[in-house]
């Protein structure tokens, strides 16, 4: 190739880099004024900065959400506190309805996109989740997509304006998947510290019942009915000779168990005793078989004084939990199941199936 040769190339490869630079340039500026467009016509319901300008956070009176699995619906009773409508005595901890107003009241764009493309392109056709909030008469409705590329982001549709799309990041759509019951407000335990402890009982598991054929008898044609085996109980109690603020001498019948260690690990499992989680509000007959509560495992009742008044604490424990993290429990006569951590249940169910000798003597049992 000769130098004009060379030269006639260069400078047709320079005209195409002008003219590719000039493109993107155009393109550059149709994307800008078309989000400033959109911007200004109010599209957004946001400013230059892209943030929405929704309500306050206060605000709002009612929020429905459906997060892809579920459809949950809360709204604030006449107290002011937000319940759950489904379930208006349920215990709410509203901080995740509060986390989405607050959300939704900063919404920021990363990107508006003018709907160029179909409704399929973004999944908006069929959305992953949707959100309605309430505020002063006005609802804001927001329609999620599918997730964008990386993952971390969310193609959303507002009010219903199918002329424009926008990307928003993923906070919104994950505050939505907490499970309702991840939302209950705990229960408080009393204070069970050992210097507010009088007596504590604990029943074990229900002994098999024998029948007649293990013994060597015949079945008879028409057996009657047997009451339930009782529970093997292990009485424990409190006896403090200098007054109510001395250290109590723990005994078990006539024997003194105060320097038992299995006894010790029960007392420090009372006084730091805290539930882990709701599994099931109001649960059905069923349920309640399925978590062990037919014939629980353990029965504690612990007798305390509290503001100078004597109270029975009592815990229902049944099946251990599927992952082994834990056991359900029950609460006085409240049919809530709760779980509880294993290690705070380690000494009482050793306690409930060999008792404070044996327990001592064989090891203690698995929670």
């Amino acid at each position: 190739m000769t130098w004009k040769e060379r030269r006639t190339v260069t400078l047709l490869l320079s005209i195409i880099a002008v003219l590719f630079a000039a493109l993107l340039i155009v393109f550059g500026m149709r994307y800008r004024e078309g989000r400033e467009e959109a911007l200004a016509e109010g599209k957004s319901a946001g400013d230059p900065s892209g943030a929405a300008a929704l309500a306050n956070p206060g605000a709002y009176s009612a929020l429905r959400y459906y997060n892809g699995s579920a459809t949950l619906s809360f709204s604030l009773d006449e107290a002011g506190r937000w319940i759950w409508a489904d379930g208006p005595d349920f215990p709410l901890n509203d901080a995740t309805v509060t986390s989405i107003l607050e959300t939704l009241s900063s919404l920021k764009f990363q990107q508006v996109l003018p709907a160029t493309e179909s409704r399929e392109e973004y999944g908006l056709d069929e959305p992953s989740a949707t959100l309605a909030a309430s505020a002063g008469g006005a609802e804001q409705t927001l329609d999620f997509g599918k997730a964008t590329t990386d993952g971390d982001s969310y193609y959303l549709m507002m009010n219903g304006d199918e002329s424009t799309v926008y990307i928003v990041a993923d906070t919104l759509v994950r505050l939505m998947q907490t499970p309702i019951y991840d939302m209950c407000a705990l229960p408080e335990l009393p204070d069970l510290s050992e210097q507010n402890l009088r007596a504590i009982t604990i029943q074990g598991p229900v002994p098999p019942a024998e029948s007649p054929e293990e013994d060597g008898g015949e079945s008879p044609e028409s057996p009657e009915p047997e009451e339930a085996p009782e529970r093997p109980t292990v009485s424990l109690n409190a006896r403090r000779s200098g007054g109510e603020d001395q250290s109590a001498l723990w005994f078990s019948g006539n024997d003194n168990v105060t320097a038992n260690p299995l006894l010790q690990d029960l007392l420090h499992d009372l006084r730091t005793m805290a539930m882990a989680k709701c599994v099931d509000y109001r649960p059905s007959g069923e349920a309640a078989e399925i978590c062990g509560f037919k014939t629980p495992d353990a029965i504690l009742k612990v007798e305390y004084a509290e503001n100078g008044a004597d109270q029975t604490f009592t815990l229902t424990v049944g099946a251990r939990m599927p992952d082994e993290s834990g056991r359900y429990v029950r609460l006085g006569e409240d049919t809530t199941i709760y779980a509880l951590a294993t290690d705070s249940l380690d000494a009482l169910m050793s306690i409930s199936v060999n008792g404070m000798r044996g327990a001592a003597q064989d090891g203690r049992a698995e929670a």
